[in-house]
């Protein structure tokens, strides 16, 4: 999985539209191997894209949990203790 696409079910406040398209984004570049696509395929990419989104958005109205929806800002402070956990501490 494409280490730049974020978690964005049950956080409050719910994921906004543009963290959807940004997902999206990442997920079609990842599918396509382009990051940038040449001007003979940009339609086809960007109309890949809508799609995703709207697709996840969907998605994301859908699912229902019983759990306490999380906070942004809490799983932000956390992230850097779960990557040294996960990727160890730099050593220079």
């Amino acid at each position: 999985m494409c280490r730049n696409i974020k978690t964005l079910f049950n956080f409050d406040p719910p994921a906004t539209d543009d963290e959807i398209h940004a997902a999206s984004l990442q997920f079609v570049r990842k599918l396509s191997g382009f990051n940038t696509p040449s001007k003979a395929n940009e339609k086809a990419f960007q109309r890949a894209v809508q799609e995703v989104a709207a697709v996840a958005k969907n998605l994301l109205e859908s699912l229902v949990t019983n759990a306490e929806p999380r906070n942004r800002e809490t799983e932000i402070e956390r992230a850097p203790a779960r990557n040294a956990k996960r990727f160890g501490t730099a050593k220079l």
